[in-house]
């Protein structure tokens, strides 16, 4: 019974480290150019040589701070040779600092990054997108040990070193602040992964100019017992990984 038992607990490893098994947070075949101009939301203008090429931006945000004309941007090119756009635009470079712009990406990296055991020490199962209540988390985390949920926003907003969230008014962040308050209120671990899409930072505050009402709800969460995380980013080029702890700090008359 024991040999069984060691048995099917060696094939859960097997195939959870297989699960995850090339997921790393990598691009493939990215090229550099210089930004033009943002038409609207979906696409930019990116110069690659002396050519002017329309691309698709991975991020309806407005990015303002961002993507400044003559700024030197990564793309990535797909391999569908169906699609109207050739490129994604995926990093920029701010001031020599690269950037992640993706949007997608810190889901992506957050769940390689928990199954890794850099978040919780047990082996955990990391399922994606799992509904509780009337939101739907991007994380469900569970082991022998713990049964967590996890909400995780991508930072882009950086000023003097400070980097903040939201870069605009956010009623869905503040409905996912209440869900996991109520998470946590059930018995449930609740977490907020804030996965600065950088490095060099040197702490992350609420937005409180541009929505006070989401710092007000993120400091509410605390007191709930909401885990609040930040990490930041190793950003090259070609991939982004979750790297080390950054300071959080809520208070809104911080100085």
């Amino acid at each position: 019974m024991r040999k069984e038992k060691k048995a099917t607990a060696l094939l859960k490893i097997l195939c959870y480290s297989k699960r995850y098994e090339g997921k790393n947070m990598n691009y493939k075949n990215t090229i550099r150019g210089i930004f033009k101009d943002r038409p609207n939301r979906f696409i930019a203008h990116v110069q690659i040589g002396d050519q002017l090429e329309t691309v698709h931006v991975k991020n309806t945000g407005r990015c303002r701070e961002l993507l400044v004309p003559e700024t030197e941007v990564i793309l990535e090119k797909s391999d569908n040779p169906a699609r109207k756009t050739k490129y994604d635009l995926i990093c920029v470079n701010k001031a020599g600092r690269w950037i992640n712009m993706d949007s997608q990406a810190p889901n992506k990296a957050a769940e390689e990054w928990v199954a890794a055991g850099n978040l919780f020490p047990e082996k955990v199962t990391v399922r994606r997108e799992k509904t509780y209540g009337n939101s739907r988390f991007d994380l469900y985390v569970e082991s022998e040990e713990r049964k967590a949920f996890i909400e995780v926003k991508g930072v882009t907003l950086e000023e003097n070193d400070i980097v903040r969230f939201p870069d605009a008014p956010t009623e869905r962040g503040i409905k996912h602040l209440h869900e996991l308050m109520k998470a946590a209120s059930d018995g449930y671990e609740a977490y907020l992964l804030l996965v600065i899409q950088m490095k060099g930072v040197d702490r992350f505050e609420p937005n409180w100019e541009t929505h006070r009402e989401f710092g007000e709800t993120l400091q509410e969460a605390k007191k709930a017992g909401v885990h609040i995380l930040a990490y930041d980013c190793l950003v090259e080029p070609d991939r982004m990984e979750i790297q080390d702890p950054v300071p959080v700090c809520l208070a809104s008359d911080w100085k």
